[in-house]
């Protein structure tokens, strides 16, 4: 998988959560879904049908009321549910997962596991703004899950940004599971 799945599945809140869940065994129904993400009802049905349409998830054809149904990895489910359990496991605080389901954290920690100038990243993820990836370059760097330094030696002077902590562990998890 690519960058730009990565991209896709992030744009949604909650997704890493819900897949971690599906993943451990958490049965797919709303009620248990809800309780074990925390995620408003509203949230978690638009994530599911984002899920549903990235073919991550599907509804479970023979159980459940309509109105109340089941849902079930898909084998690529599976694969991306191991990886998010991983992710999740790296970031156990309610803290640390809200600042996962941001819709650019988790593109931004991948292409900053190497040393990249703000312009660099913007490129490697070419939808998002200037004001979107500022403002997750900061959310990461207040967890202290993103470096910066400054390239003295570039005219004018530049910052670089890198993974640290938490993030190095996170960014190599998805690398690991994506190469």
């Amino acid at each position: 998988m690519d960058i730009n799945f990565l991209v896709k599945l992030s744009t949604r809140a909650w997704s890493i959560d819900v897949l971690a869940a599906l993943f451990s065994g958490v049965a797919g129904r709303q009620a248990t879904l809800l309780s074990k993400t925390g995620a408003s009802r509203t949230a978690l049905l638009n994530c599911l049908e984002h899920l549903i349409s990235l073919e991550l998830v599907q509804r479970n054809k023979g159980h459940g009321h309509p109105l109340r149904p089941e849902y079930l990895l898909t084998q690529l489910g599976e694969y991306v549910g191991e990886t998010a359990l991983k992710i999740v496991s790296l970031a156990p605080t309610a803290n640390e997962r809200l600042i996962l389901n941001r819709a650019w954290s988790i593109p931004v920690i991948v292409i900053s596991a190497e040393p990249r100038y703000f312009s660099e990243i913007k490129h490697k993820l070419k939808p998002i703004t200037d004001r979107a990836l500022s403002q997750s370059i900061q959310l990461l760097e207040k967890q202290n899950w993103l470096g910066r330094r400054i390239d003295i030696e570039h005219r004018p002077p530049r910052p670089i940004y890198q993974t640290c902590n938490t993030g190095k562990l996170l960014s190599q998890t998805l690398i690991q599971s994506y190469a």
